[in-house]
């Protein structure tokens, strides 16, 4: 028996159930984690002999482009930048503020921290500018021309006495200190009797050791001096940088307390000098080949100097911060406004992307371009001033002293401890 099948005609068609409604859950993106942020490092101040690159901050460079870190003083941590291209951008983005560190403690290298207003180290623009303009005529290239024969007879007068003298001496105590204490205090204006104690001052308010009490007896000393000097100059016309100040106070275009704070850290910066061409003039007295090839290419000098000054480690970790005034995303890391940022000019001199086998002394490295005077609106003010005093002191050395060499074994050249800038402390040579 079969079934029959049959199909409603059309008007007779049941009307179909309604579908049940569909229930749509609203679609959420799942959280995006932010990556966890990478550890805090501590990066004690370490005492290195020679010229040896920070063991720490090669590790640091090893672990990523943005670090964290923790130095000895201050509070909390900060972000440390170590790339080339990171550092330039850094320190030339106005989202980065150096005068904003004045207002907090963060993690330092020194032990004190009592910035001074009117200090070019830490304004921004457009004050920057303004507290720069009354000094700039000092540090021109053509006050450096002008000043050159004035320097040059300062260091005949110091490389006579080691001649006539004889060997051995200390190229440090008698050369490598005087020599730029002599310069800066020329372009300054501080009269000769008064430069071994202003000396002291500087020497004391960049070191490590004696602690806050004797830093602050130092600086208390040295700007009251500068105070002082800054108000007899105000009608004097000179064109030291004592005096150029003082004229910028009568004119109302800074204020006296901005025109201490500016002349502070020029008069400290005599001190790199010393330190930076120590270190220039060690790895010319054990290299030999450097050395012959210095003498041998005199007018080829220039980039190998510039080479010297990209290798040498002119400084313990690192130097002034900066405090992001917004986020900044950097590398797929996020800085958050308010959090204190470090940059690291040793490092970037190290970026093998910019200078391949970083390590090596090539001195016919080229192009060169390196930050050892820094980079943006916060590059060194003395950068012709130092680098005229470094082609003096080693132009005249190699060609007054043609035997020159080390006294000693380099393992027994001794070097500074427990301060801020790095250099031998002894340089024993003989000729």
């Amino acid at each position: 028996m079969t079934q029959e099948i049959t199909t409603p005609s059309p008007d007779r068609v049941a009307p179909r159930p309604a579908a049940p409604a569909i229930q749509v859950a609203p679609v959420t993106a799942p959280p995006v984690e932010e990556p966890a942020p990478p550890p805090i490092r501590d990066w004690p101040a370490l005492d290195l002999a020679g010229t040896e690159f920070d063991p720490v901050l090669a590790e640091l460079m090893r672990e990523g482009p943005i670090t964290r870190i923790r130095l000895p003083h201050g509070e909390g941590w900060a972000w440390l930048a170590t790339r080339y291209d990171d550092v330039k951008l850094i320190t030339n983005d106005p989202r980065f503020s150096r005068a904003e560190v004045t207002r907090r403690q963060v993690t330092r290298l020194a032990p004190h921290f009592k910035p001074r207003p009117g200090s070019l180290a830490w304004a921004d623009q457009p004050d920057h500018n303004r507290l720069r303009k009354p000094v700039s005529a000092a540090f021109t290239v053509g006050a450096m021309k002008r000043l050159r024969p004035r320097a040059q007879d300062l260091l005949d007068e110091l490389v006579d006495a080691v001649i006539r003298e004889g060997p051995p001496a200390d190229l440090v105590e008698r050369v490598l200190e005087p020599f730029p204490i002599a310069v800066v205090s020329e372009v300054m204006g501080v009269p000769p009797a008064d430069r071994e104690q202003v000396h002291t001052w500087t020497r004391q308010i960049i070191s490590m050791c004696g602690g806050a009490e004797a830093a602050d007896r130092a600086k208390e000393g040295m700007y009251g001096w500068i105070r002082r000097n800054v108000r007899a100059r105000r009608d004097s016309g000179a064109e030291d940088v004592l005096s150029l100040l003082g004229t910028a106070v009568g004119r109302g275009e800074i204020s006296e307390e901005e025109a201490v704070g500016l002349a502070g850290p020029l008069q400290i910066g005599g001190e790199a000098v010393t330190h930076n061409c120590g270190q220039m003039l060690y790895l010319l007295l054990t290299r030999p080949e450097l050395m012959a090839r210095m003498r041998e290419r005199p007018g080829e000098r220039g980039p190998v100097l510039d080479e010297l000054l990209r290798h040498i480690p002119h400084r313990s970790t690192v130097g002034l911060a900066r405090i992001a005034l917004e986020d900044v995303e950097l590398h797929g890391v996020r800085i958050a406004a308010g959090e204190p940022v470090y940059v690291s000019y040793l490092a970037a001199n190290r970026d093998p992307a910019v200078f391949p086998d970083p390590d090596r002394v090539d001195p016919d490295r080229a192009p060169c371009p390196h930050l050892a005077f820094g980079n943006g609106p916060h590059y060194c003010t003395g950068a012709v001033l130092a680098r005229l005093q470094i082609e003096l002191l080693v132009d005249t050395l190699l060609g007054r002293l043609p035997g020159l060499r080390l006294a000693v074994p380099p393992g027994r050249v001794e070097w500074r401890r427990g301060t801020m800038i790095r250099g031998p402390q002894t340089l024993p040579v003989t000729w």
